[in-house]
């Protein structure tokens, strides 16, 4: 029987070791879930403080995370998943999956900084005949171009005799990982036919939906295409928000109206487009052009959707000097640090855009947020004694908010809305002056 018909029946009878580098927001719920479908799993991290929390069964995921640490408490006590720091751990596994950032540089070139330590280190423990599977979104081409050579490079073994590669990129975010992983499709780009049969087999434990095989470039190009599909339609959104604006109309009405036609879906406009993925996934996809094709559409639409901070920006200094006040020595509070609603990821926060740009025009900011810890407390004791208030994140706390207490806490009664929390009807009769994207005055 060949090595990966031996893989396979461990796979099927639960009995292969898994390994995942990466104990972050995609690492730490598959862990999670492949412990709770039988395999033995050692999960990997150079974080310390991360890994003890993990043992101790803590989740150091933040946020609404249903299920997540129940299911961490139930994987860690029955000693199924275990953590640690130690990459010769993962001697003993059989296939690993690798969960680790992949961002991009000021000239959006990808930087596996990450990715490139992580195949090192395994390289030098892995055991012959492994399978590693790459989870984290990476540029198409880089798992024969990035992680075939550094794997030979330090093992000194073959892929396809020593060593089998895969690429079955994450479909998670933020509120939803288990759901998530679940629920939505897999690609299962395998570097043979027979290798994306195993990665089939192994994914079947978790997943309900669809596994798709494929090669590993169609795996890249598939993940990065769906993130930037998103980024250019988000930035119709936002663009035709702006020109609502600008025309004195309702961007919500308009989009409304217009989803009413067959085949249409406009998206929601806001303050910005933050997370791991989606400010960086379209500059992956168009890496992987490697020069050959014209990228135009990419760069218009990340150009349109890193300006909303400033545009928030902007609403805010129109909205002082109506109230006879500058940007300059203003008190802003800013509400929401995290990228998305009820979560505690900051990661390309469009908040922080704003934050540096208001401190940089001399406003002194205090910032609030219910999931990020330094930024937590009483809402309505942040905004007291300031003169304006930008809405960036539509948590549920803010959703709440009483318009009379607010304009009570504050110096001056000045409300831009980034994320369509507060009818801007309701605000002006309550004494506001509101500023709101996508809406006219």
């Amino acid at each position: 029987m060949s090595q990966l018909n031996q893989l396979q029946e461990k796979v099927l009878a639960r009995q292969a070791v898994l390994g995942v580098i990466g104990l972050g927001y995609v690492g730490l719920p598959v862990a999670c879930m492949f412990a709770r479908a039988g395999f033995q799993v050692i999960g990997l991290d150079v974080k310390q403080e991360r890994i003890e929390k993990i043992q101790q069964g803590i989740s150091p995921i933040d946020g609404n995370e249903p299920g997540l640490t129940e299911l961490l408490t139930e994987v860690t006590a029955s000693g199924k998943l275990k953590a640690t720091t130690h990459y010769g751990e993962l001697s003993q596994a059989d296939i690993v999956l690798i969960d680790v950032e992949t961002p991009v540089d000021g000239n959006n070139n990808p930087q596996y900084v990450a990715l490139r330590a992580a195949c090192q280190s395994l390289s030098q423990v892995m055991k012959a005949g492994v399978l590693v599977i790459v989870e984290s979104t990476i540029a198409p081409g880089t798992i024969d171009r990035l992680v075939k050579p550094l794997l030979k490079e330090t093992s000194g073994k073959l892929s396809g005799q020593g060593f089998y590669l895969g690429a079955c990129p994450e479909r998670v975010m933020p509120g939803k990982l288990l759901s998530n992983l679940r629920n939505l499709s897999r690609v299962c780009g395998g570097s043979t036919p027979a290798v994306a049969e195993v990665m089939v087999a192994l994914y079947r434990h978790i997943v309900d939906a669809d596994l798709d095989v494929s090669d590993p470039v169609t795996a890249e190009l598939t993940k990065t295409a769906e993130n930037a599909y998103r980024d250019v339609n988000i930035a119709f959104a936002n663009e035709l928000a702006l020109i609502c604006e600008a025309a004195g109309g309702d961007f919500m009405r308009v989009r409304e109206l217009v989803n009413k036609s067959p085949g249409r879906n406009v998206l929601l406009a806001g303050a910005g487009v933050g997370g791991h993925c989606i400010p960086k996934d379209p500059w992956l996809l168009a890496y992987g052009a490697q020069g050959k094709a014209a990228i135009r559409l990419i760069p218009a639409a990340r150009a349109v959707n890193d300006a909303m901070p400033l545009h928030v920006a902007g609403l805010l200094e129109e909205a002082l000097i109506e109230a006879g006040k500058s940007l300059s020595g203003a008190r802003v509070a800013v509400l929401g640090y995290a990228y998305m609603e009820d979560s505690d990821d900051t990661r390309n926060s469009p908040s922080d855009t704003l934050i540096e740009y208001l401190k940089s025009e001399g406003a002194q900011v205090v910032i609030h947020d219910p999931y990020v810890p330094e930024y937590q407390g009483d809402v309505l004791v942040c905004l007291q004694d300031c003169d304006a208030v930008a809405l960036m994140v539509a948590h549920q706390e803010y959703k709440s908010l009483d318009l009379e207490d607010m304009k009570q806490a504050l110096r001056t009664p000045i409300l831009v809305d980034g994320r369509w929390v507060f009818d801007a009807h309701a605000a002006r009769e309550a004494g506001f002056i509101f500023r709101g994207i996508g809406q006219g005055r």
